[in-house]
């Protein structure tokens, strides 16, 4: 976050650096700190013995290509089992550096990730790359702020994250509890991602694909040139039903855009570590538009969003877990985008 130096290799286009102020919450900080203090420092040195000692177990990660490595998370909300470690991330092996994509949701997950680059190489770690700015893939950045590495996003991704980060902090520390929230804080971009760049880790190069609004308004594509790995984020989820937070319409869009590119292998955001490349597609894109259009023809004939939340797309819910969860809020906001078209 406050890396100063290079932007990442040569740019195809634009690739901004910026620097911003951590946005965690300094005052749950604090009295957290606080509060270990008023236990006697035996108690404060437990605590902070037990982080550093669970810092060091490795998270679990497939080889799926070359030099490319993925963590693939659970399928399940954040819970205090878990550490937030509900997403797929991964980290990418050159000759010279290594680039970690997207981190988890703690920083004890981070960290777990930050052991498992360990086990397999000793290079430094140059660039964390946050695929969108959700929390359950971002809230490990600070796990990796001793590398000094390079904050790596989409150009939007500061705005939308800051606005969200004292409720993403409020809602992990709810709901993982104080021990595996632990350390967890907002480490915004430094690096910011216009259009595409490429990022040079030595004997291969990471192409970088800044999105048009689709899963969120700041989705990027990270895609390894040596094997033709595509970290897509959540743009592609496998199991877990999509989520929508930007816009149904961009999101089909984008995927039927993306569809042609050369990529073989893809990354989920959840689901597998790895996907066949274009067929990871077809059930979002089945998903999305049974959405879309039945909300259409529910807004045409004068239906409520109050009927289309019960009934559009429910032929879905067999098809994916944790549907009750999200496809509700989903057809609701693809209600308030379709209604003006």
């Amino acid at each position: 976050m406050f890396d100063d130096g290079p932007a990442c290799g040569k740019s195809n286009s634009t690739l901004l650096q910026r620097k911003h102020l951590n946005a965690a919450h300094p005052t749950r900080r604090t009295a957290c700190l606080g509060l270990l203090f008023m236990g006697g420092s035996a108690g404060f040195a437990r605590y902070f013995g037990g982080l550093q000692a669970r810092e060091t177990e490795a998270a679990n990660s497939i080889e799926i290509a070359d030099g490319v490595f993925v963590h693939q998370g659970q399928i399940a909300d954040q819970a205090p089992e878990n550490h937030g470690d509900i997403s797929n991330a991964g980290f990418v092996i050159g000759t010279d550096a290594v680039a970690v994509i997207d981190t988890g949701g703690s920083y004890l997950a981070g960290a777990a990730l930050r052991a498992a680059v360990a086990e397999r190489t000793k290079n430094p770690i140059k660039y964390v790359i946050n695929t969108h700015m959700h929390p359950d893939h971002v809230l490990g950045n600070a796990a990796f702020k001793a590398d000094a590495a390079a904050f790596v996003a989409h150009h939007k991704m500061p705005r939308a994250l800051t606005a969200r980060s004292e409720r993403y902090l409020r809602v992990a520390s709810e709901m993982l509890g104080a021990e595996a929230f632990a350390g967890t804080q907002i480490v915004l971009p430094d690096q910011l991602v216009e259009t595409s760049s490429s990022i040079d880790l030595g004997g291969r190069s990471l192409q970088l694909s800044a999105q048009n609004t689709a899963h969120t308004d700041n989705d990027l594509i990270v895609t390894d040139d040596k094997t033709g790995v595509a970290f897509m984020g959540d743009l592609i989820f496998s199991g877990h039903v999509p989520s929508l937070d930007g816009s149904i319409k961009g999101w089909i869009e984008t995927l039927e855009k993306i569809g042609n590119s050369p990529a073989q292998k893809i990354v989920p955001g959840h689901g597998p570590a790895a996907l066949s490349w274009p067929e990871a597609s077809m059930p979002m894109l089945r998903y999305l538009n049974a959405v879309a259009n039945d909300v259409r023809a529910i807004i045409k004939r004068g239906g409520t969003i109050s009927e289309a939340v019960d009934t559009a797309a429910g032929g879905e819910a067999s098809q994916w877990q944790l549907f009750e969860d999200f496809h509700k809020r989903n057809v609701s906001a693809a209600f308030a985008e379709l209604e003006w078209e």
